[in-house]
C-alpha cells in the first residue's frame, strides 16, 4: 500500500495579511510526521466562498486526505461550513452532537448560548463530529471524491488536543503497521545543532540512512528524533540509539515519547519524587528560575518561595551573605553563589536550593571575570555544589540559558 497524499488547505484573512502567523501547518506537519506522513500541498486562500469551494473540490480530487484548518467560529466570515457543504452538494443543517457541545459548553462558564453561537452547529448534512474539548466549535469530516476531509479550528491550543486524541489516531488506524513511523525524541542541553551535527559526522560516520536524525532547535533545549519507517530500520534502531546517548552522555536530559518536558519540569522531578522542597537564590537571572518552576502545574507543593536579590546590599540583607565574601571575592563568584544558596536555604526552611549569581553584560565584565560568567550552585545544605560556566550570548539569551 502506498502512503496516503495528504494536502492542507488553510483559510483566513488574517493569514493573508500577515496579522496572524501561520504556525499550524507546521504543528500538522510534525503530526502526521510522527505517522509517517508528509503533506504534498498547503494552500492559503483569504475567507471567500467562492475560492474556498474551488480549492475544496481541487485538492480533494488529487489528495487522499485533505485538512481544512480555520473558518469554524461563529462570525460572518467563518465560511469553512458552507464551503464544504457547497462543494459536497448537500444541506447545512443543525447538527444535534454539535449542538449538545455548544450547549455544555456555554453552561460550563455560565454564559447565554446566542445567534452566533448556534451557527458553529449548523454543519453539512452527514458530516462527522470531530470533538473539540478546549473551545466552542467542533470539528467535522466527510468523504468528498473518494477524499477523507477533515475540518479544524484555527485556534492553535484546539488544533493541537484535535489532532494528537482525534485526528492522528483515526489516520493512523487506516494505515498499515509498517507504514506508521516509529520516533523516539532525546533531550539535548548544552549543545547547539550545529556542533551536534559535526559530534555525529566523526564519531558515528555510519549512520544508517533508514534512521532518519532531526532536530529541532530551541532555547535551551534541542530535540533530537530519530525516526524510522520500516521493519527492518525498527530493529536496527535501538543499538544506533545506544551508540547516539554514549556520544553525547550528560548532555541528554531525557529521552521523550510525546510532548517535550520543559528544564523547570526536570527539575521539580526529583522534588515532587522525594516530597522536597526546593528554593530559588538569584542575581542575574531576576527571578526567571522562579518564573519558570511556577509555569509547572503542582508548583506549589515543592516551591514556596524564591528570593531576587540582584545588588550586593540585598544579597547581604535578605540571605545573610557576609559583606567579606563580596569584598574579597565579588558578587560572581564560587563563595558568594554557596552563601546565597545557605541563605536562602535557610530562610525560607526548603530542602534543595539553585543560586545564580553572574554577568549579563553588555557592561560589567573584566579581564578575569568577562561578561557571560556565572557561578552556580545547588543542592541541600549538607552537599552543596558549584560550578562557574562561561556563556558569551546577549543579555536575553544569556539569563534564558542560565535559568533554562
Amino acid at each position: 500500500m502506498n502512503k496516503p497524499n495528504v494536502q492542507l488547505l488553510l483559510t483566513g484573512n488574517e493569514l493573508m495579511t500577515g496579522d496572524i502567523v501561520d504556525s499550524n501547518s507546521a504543528m500538522i506537519a510534525q503530526q502526521l510526521k510522527e505517522l509517517g506522513l508528509e503533506i504534498s500541498r498547503k494552500i492559503t486562500i483569504p475567507d471567500e466562498i467562492d475560492l474556498l469551494v474551488q480549492e475544496i473540490n481541487a485538492l480533494a480530487a488529487s489528495a487522499d486526505i485533505l485538512i481544512i484548518n480555520g473558518g469554524l467560529g461563529p462570525t460572518i466570515d467563518d465560511l469553512t461550513a458552507q464551503a464544504l457543504a457547497k462543494a459536497t452538494n448537500v444541506e447545512l443543517v443543525e447538527h444535534p452532537k454539535a449542538l449538545e457541545h455548544l450547549v455544555a459548553w456555554c453552561e460550563k462558564r455560565g454564559v447565554q448560548l446566542n445567534g452566533p453561537n448556534l451557527k458553529q452547529a449548523i454543519l453539512p448534512k452527514g458530516c462527522s463530529i470531530v470533538a473539540n474539548n478546549q473551545g466552542s466549535a467542533v470539528g467535522f469530516k466527510m468523504r468528498h471524491l473518494e477524499c477523507d476531509i477533515f475540518c479544524t479550528p484555527g485556534v492553535p491550543r484546539e488544533l493541537k488536543v484535535m489532532l494528537s486524541e482525534q485526528i492522528a489516531p483515526d489516520i493512523a488506524s487506516r494505515l498499515p503497521t509498517e507504514l506508521i513511523s516509529d520516533v523516539t525524541r532525546l533531550q539535548v542541553f548544552g549543545l547547539g545543532e550545529s556542533t551536534l551535527q559535526k559530534l555525529i559526522d566523526e564519531k558515528l560516520p555510519d549512520w544508517p540512512d533508514n534512521i532518519e536524525l532531526g532536530f529541532r532547535a530551541g532555547m535551551p533545549i534541542l530535540e533530537v528524533k530519530l525516526t524510522t519507517t520500516n521493519q527492518e530500520a525498527h530493529t536496527q534502531k535501538q543499538l544506533w540509539q545506544t551508540k547516539l546517548l554514549n556520544i553525547l552522555g550528560d548532555h541528554v536530559i531525557a529521552q521523550i515519547n510525546k510532548e517535550p518536558l520543559s528544564l523547570a519540569q526536570h527539575v521539580l522531578s526529583t522534588p515532587a519524587k522525594d516530597k522536597l522542597t526546593i528554593t530559588t537564590a538569584e542575581s542575574c537571572t531576576g527571578g526567571l528560575i522562579a518564573s519558570m518552576i511556577t509555569q509547572v502545574s503542582g508548583a506549589s507543593e515543592f516551591f514556596e518561595a524564591g528570593f531576587v536579590t540582584y545588588s550586593n546590599a540585598m544579597k547581604t540583607k535578605l540571605l545573610g551573605v557576609p559583606e567579606q565574601l563580596l569584598n574579597e571575592f565579588g558578587a560572581v563568584s564560587q563563595e558568594v553563589a554557596i552563601a546565597m544558596a545557605q541563605g536562602a536555604l535557610k530562610q525560607s526552611s526548603a530542602d534543595m536550593a539553585i543560586a545564580v549569581t553572574g554577568i549579563a553584560g553588555p557592561d560589567g565584565g573584566s579581564d578575569e571575570k568577562p561578561v557571560g560568567t556565572v557561578w552556580l550552585a545547588w543542592g541541600s545544605k549538607e552537599n552543596l555544589k558549584s560550578i562557574c560556566l562561561l556563556m558569551p550570548l546577549p543579555r536575553l539569551y544569556f539569563q534564558k540559558y542560565v535559568a533554562g
